[in-house]
């Protein structure tokens, strides 16, 4: 099955301006949620132009991707992002 069959993309922003016009401060949400079960697959807290082009990116693999393809490949995504998270000081 199809990544954008089994999963569902939700961006929430956190404040009404768009990427380009928002405060840098802001840390807008990103999630990939399992339609049968309704619980959250993966999740991003990003700024908000960096969550506009991962949301792009993953709606297009979505659309490539088969679910279990999708999953493994951005799990792997997620673990180096938190990694280089715990690296910064």
């Amino acid at each position: 099955m199809r990544a954008d069959r089994a999963f569902r993309l939700i961006v929430t922003r956190a404040g009404r301006a768009p990427a380009l016009l928002a405060d840098v401060e802001r840390s807008d949400h990103v999630e990939i949620v399992e339609i049968d079960s309704g619980e959250v697959v993966l999740f991003w807290d990003c700024p908000p132009h960096a969550a506009s082009r991962l949301a792009r990116t993953l709606r297009e693999e979505m659309a490539l991707l088969e679910a279990d393809e999708f999953l493994a490949r951005w799990s792997a995504y997620e673990q180096a992002s938190v990694d280089a998270d715990a690296d910064t000081p």
